[in-house]
């Protein structure tokens, strides 16, 4: 049976927990064939980003240009975007981006700050689906949003702006937030007592658009997403990848 192609476009981490690498690794574990549009090369590790290097925007779009030319791409899954060009080139090319999914990467877990508010909203007017984690959210809307109303208030307001559905995360309160069709819901989880959640946005985002283009509605491809995220930090919870925060375990490698 050949497998549902997904796209990432994001940036590389050559720690391997985020961005692209945890783009594909969960493509791959969720049973999808994962292409990939790289926007930005940076150095990291578990510490933190040392150095970014922006792919230049012909580039991206040349990559962009050969992957849908030529494969039947089902979903697209959207990471690290810093450049204003490389949005134009995102934005331009939206009409042909199936099961579109918006990861507004502006923070890294370790805090170093790898994209701006200005740039990331350009994408937030697309009809996507967007995943913010909290403190993404208070960015975009120039605010603080930290409590369980604040997500709700702010997945309402960002939805507004264009996207097909609007999800909050916040992993820290075991709560996270959908706004989807006009409703907003709860999803409650069971937190798990981990530091190892390096990529874990990264790698929630690509799993909601393998399940999209698996053909999930949005609330169940979120749902599975959730459960797959709630998996990976269990199975890495006692891993010492690196001197901070490890990976998630994408593979059920400690299952």
């Amino acid at each position: 049976m050949t497998p549902s192609v997904v796209l990432t476009i994001a940036g590389s981490d050559s720690g391997g927990g985020a961005g692209i690498q945890a783009d594909l690794k969960t493509f791959a574990a969720l049973g999808a064939y994962g292409t990939s549009v790289i926007t930005a090369i940076t150095a990291q590790n578990t510490l933190g980003v040392t150095a970014i290097h922006p792919v230049p925007a012909e580039v991206v779009a040349a990559q962009l240009d050969a992957v849908l030319a030529d494969l039947p791409v089902a979903a697209v899954k959207v990471g690290m975007v810093s450049d204003p060009e490389v949005a134009k080139v995102i934005a331009e090319r939206a009409a042909d981006l199936p099961n579109l999914v918006v990861d507004p990467v502006l923070v890294a877990t370790a805090g170093s700050r790898l994209g701006e508010v200005a740039v990331v909203g350009v994408l937030c007017a697309y009809p996507s689906v967007l995943t913010p984690n909290r403190h993404e959210a208070g960015a975009l809307l120039g605010r603080p949003v930290q409590t369980a109303e604040e997500m709700i208030s702010a997945a309402a307001e960002l939805a507004a702006l264009g996207p097909r559905a609007v999800v909050v995360t916040g992993s820290e309160l075991a709560i996270d937030v959908l706004h989807f069709d006009g409703e907003t819901s709860l999803l409650r989880g069971e937190p798990v007592p981990t530091v190892n959640n390096h990529g874990s946005g990264c790698t929630f985002s690509s799993a909601i658009a393998v399940r999209l283009a698996a053909g999930d509605a949005v609330p169940d491809a979120v749902a599975a997403a959730k459960e797959y995220v709630r998996r990976g930090l269990r199975g890495g919870s006692s891993w010492q990848l690196g001197a901070g925060p490890g990976p998630l375990d994408h593979f059920g490698w400690s299952a």
